[in-house]
């Protein structure tokens, strides 16, 4: 999970950074993260496994695999609130790094990082989450008669889960509930009393956020040697990413400059083309073999699912907002739900979900109930995460101007808050919307206690894996991913740019 989060990382930095600053970037970039994060992964799993196993030595496979898995559920909304952060700039903090004449990669470290830390910090935390409810799909999976299982937190989890075996399961929960308390103990919450000071407000709180280990850190003798002795090497690092940016200096808005790609990015392009081409006759070939009844079946399934994913997601905006609010505005609050809402975020659904549905089949539409439940224990988070990063990120100067003016409740949710939230609220819903659609693989379809499934394209196409009906299998699978990009691209988009026009903290 670790090399997963560090790749994410770099991989959401660079990504968001090339498409919130060229325009003609932006055309291709964003498209394809849509692509990116609507392909559900799990249907491609095995085939990713079989071809890195053929090349690589079996354990070393099993291993990069576990890493893609995680790695496929941290990046993209890393990626997209880098990109929302970037591309709501204050126009003027713009303007001073364009009057200080900033090179590309100062204006990187002195203005874009700083003013994203915070979403990027919160969506950082969803990500680890995210990868706990992968784990156990990364850390066991079977392909055939082959077994690939890896030793770890997640096979345990998932064996016991098969085995129905509640004990072992609640002793693995256990030890990850530790392991998440001592993560937010040790690292998060050091990292958000560090990255308080990139608020952007005039006055400082009066109840900044603290961290005993952060305190502890500071004050070690160790510590500030080895920050000795690594300085000379950070500043030759950040002397020669200064001569790489050359003397270009960045204009107050690099996303509106003119559309550019370089040769390399044009001839990738073409070659990326040309690929697309040959995958698209192939695929063509396949997608003949699929009879009317499987496509009435397909553009059924994929109307199912929608409305779970939509009943999914108005449920978490019902409650996520609220709550993210209060957390993100209250100091003392935050210090006591934060962990929690770490904890119970990083908990696997896919870890209860055997419990959940050998209740719900016990009453009408039980395994429909128990695929919105499970969708919504997957998602929800996206939203709740984004939300406390945007209250969070409230300068306290507009808090104490509604103050003095009185507002009442209503009008400082319409006039502050709401407005405050858009953009972060917008990034969440729209990787929770991906996430709840990917989800629906494992939600609508499910072998525990027996096959059980109901009508939507997440089960046809567990149904085709089952199966090994590929042709099946890859219509699905294109259905969803064409799906989640027609919504992205026509009402997720559109809410982005009323974000980045009107709502941006100017």
């Amino acid at each position: 999970m670790t090399v997963a989060y560090f790749l994410s990382l770099a991989f959401s930095l660079a990504y968001g950074s090339a498409a919130a600053r060229n325009r003609g970037a932006r055309i291709v970039l964003m498209p394809l993260l849509d692509v990116l994060q609507s392909v559900p992964i799990l249907a491609f799993l095995p085939m990713v496994l079989l071809s890195l196993s053929s090349v690589l030595p079996r354990g070393f496979a099993s291993e990069l695999t576990a890493v893609i898995l995680i790695f496929t559920s941290q990046a993209w909304n890393m990626t997209f609130s880098f990109y929302q952060s970037q591309a709501t700039t204050p126009s003027d903090l713009r303007e001073a790094a364009a009057v200080f004449r900033l090179d590309p990669w100062q204006r990187f470290k002195t203005l874009d990082l700083p003013f994203s830390a915070i979403g990027l910090i919160w969506n950082s935390m969803m990500s680890w989450a995210g990868g706990w409810f992968f784990l156990m799909a990364a850390e066991f999976f079977k392909v055939g008669s082959r077994d690939f299982r890896l030793p770890g937190l997640g096979s345990y989890l998932q064996t016991a889960a098969n085995n129905l075996d509640y004990k072992a399961s609640l002793l693995g929960l256990a030890t990850l509930v530790v392991i998440i308390v001592l993560m937010d103990q040790l690292v998060w919450r050091p990292i958000l009393a560090w990255a308080d000071k990139f608020k952007l407000e005039m006055v400082e709180g009066d109840e900044p956020p603290t961290s005993w280990f952060l305190e502890a850190l500071s004050r070690s003798w160790m510590v500030s040697r080895l920050a000795a002795a690594w300085e000379p090497r950070v500043e030759r690092i950040d002397a020669w990413l200064h001569r790489r940016a050359g003397r270009r200096i960045e204009p107050p808005d690099p996303g509106e400059s003119k559309p550019r790609l370089s040769r390399f990015a044009i001839g990738l392009l073409v070659a990326a083309s040309g690929g697309a081409l040959y995958g698209a006759s192939q695929a063509a070939g396949m997608l003949l073999k699929v009879s009317a009844d499987e496509w009435a079946r397909l553009a059924l399934g994929l109307l199912a699912t929608f409305g779970r994913v939509s009943v999914s997601i108005l449920i978490a905006l019902l409650w996520t907002v609220p709550v993210g609010v209060l957390i993100g505005g209250n100091r003392r609050v935050a210090s006591v739900l934060q962990p929690v809402v770490q904890t119970v975020a990083s908990i696997p659904a896919t870890a209860v979900f055997p419990m959940l549905v050998s209740i719900l089949l016990l009453v009408p539409g039980g395994l429909n109930l128990a695929a919105v439940l499970l969708m919504l224990l997957g998602t929800q988070w996206y939203l709740l995460f984004n939300v406390i990063a945007g209250a969070s990120a409230i300068p306290l100067d507009l808090r104490y101007t509604t103050a003095l003016l009185r507002l009442g409740t209503m009008d400082r949710w319409k006039t502050l808050i709401l407005p405050a939230l858009f953009p972060y609220i917008v990034t969440g819903a729209l990787t929770a919307s991906g996430g709840a659609w990917n989800a629906s693989i494992v939600a609508e379809y499910s072998e525990y206690g027996g096959r059980q499934s109901t009508t939507g394209v997440g089960a046809l196409i567990s149904e085709a894996t089952a199966a090994g009906n590929y042709p099946l299998l890859l219509a699905g699978t294109l259905s969803l991913i064409l799906t989640v990009i027609t919504i992205n691209r026509s009402f997720w988009r559109r809410l982005y740019v009323l974000a980045e026009r009107r709502y941006r903290l100017d």
